[in-house]
């Protein structure tokens, strides 16, 4: 049987989230079947950049090294977040939010910093993350980005990429994505940032799934609306939870053979799209490489243990991994 990346070789790169924790029996199978790998944690701000001026690259260039050592891609992730991002760099000296001007200045900074240190070693950087609000009529989520700098944070974030790589793909990247009132906001954000000359090539779907949504049509309509623009498209995070959302239950501690059945059903689903859409897509990346780790364990529901990859506890095949292969074998 082939590999993940030896199946859809021909269609799109198949990547891998990978952590400090990540172990060697996960990075066997990480050698096995990906041919690409993002950090899940380790290039985010506060772990690069933690104090002022003191940048921590240890951990990220251990991943840069085991890529190119290994024949990899490397997906940058993330430079501009509300998220982990540490509150002195939003704070003066007296503990004030920073002038527009300063808070600009040392994203230009940060941004050199980081991106020039990999210049030419990182296939694509997810620019700016998560600046798309779910619900209601505004377009941007509230944050210290938006609050100080004004909505051209964003433009500016992608400006000073371009600037300290010019060689660089620069993606937007967001969740929810396939949600039909957010895929409408995405798609405006972008569509702005493309009318305004921002140097911006492509979008990331983080396609954090489950059993039961979003529905293939939303997924399908998604990916059309995007196309649209012109952009590649990189499906960021893709796992599968075997749970909805709004589950709250914490008595399962293994998943069932429905689970599982329903779990393979849904990811021969998404390939045959991504099979579908295999001009447009150019990536696929999965947030994690087995079920022996995996951030949806303790989230949403503290406690409770989630199996959402193609790789059980121990590195062996699930159902979903036959189904997924199944794909191209059926085309």
């Amino acid at each position: 049987m082939n590999t993940l990346k030896e199946q859809f070789q021909t269609d799109f790169i198949i990547g891998a989230a990978v952590n400090k924790y990540t172990d060697q029996s996960e990075q066997e199978l990480l050698k096995q079947h990906f041919n690409s790998i993002t950090a899940e944690n380790e290039m985010k701000f506060e772990n690069l950049q933690p104090e002022k001026g003191k940048y921590t690259f240890d951990v990220a260039d251990q991943f840069v090294a085991f890529a190119q050592g290994n024949d990899m891609k490397m997906r940058g992730h993330t430079l501009v977040w509300h998220n982990q991002t540490p509150d002195w760099f939003f704070l003066d000296d007296d503990g004030n939010d920073v002038s527009r001007e300063e808070l600009l200045a040392r994203m230009k900074e940060h941004i050199f910093t980081v991106v020039s240190r990999y210049k030419g070693k990182i296939h694509a950087w997810d620019v700016v993350n998560e600046a798309v609000l779910d619900e209601g009529d505004d377009l941007y989520r509230q944050s210290k980005w938006l609050n100080i700098i004004g909505e051209d944070f964003i433009d500016y974030a992608f400006h000073y990429a371009h600037e300290a790589d010019p060689d660089a793909t620069l993606f937007y990247n967001d969740y929810n994505e396939s949600d039909p009132v957010k895929r409408v906001k995405i798609y405006q954000l972008v569509k702005g940032l493309l009318d305004r000359g921002v140097p911006i090539h492509g979008i990331g779907l983080q396609a954090h799934w489950n059993l039961y949504q979003p529905s293939i049509k939303d997924i399908k309509q998604s990916i059309e609306s995007y196309a649209e623009l012109g952009l590649k498209i990189h499906i960021t995070e893709l796992d599968v939870s075997m749970f909805s959302f709004e589950d709250e239950r914490k008595d399962v501690t293994s998943p069932t053979k429905e689970m599982l059945y329903l779990q393979a059903e849904r990811y021969q689903q998404f390939f045959k799209v991504f099979h579908s859409y295999r001009d447009v897509i150019e990536s696929v990346t999965f947030w994690g490489i087995s079920d022996a780790y995996t951030w949806l364990s303790d989230f949403p529901v503290v406690g409770r243990k989630n199996w959402p990859f193609l790789f059980d506890e121990s590195g062996n095949t699930k159902p979903a991994f036959d189904r997924v292969i199944s794909v191209k074998d059926n085309c």
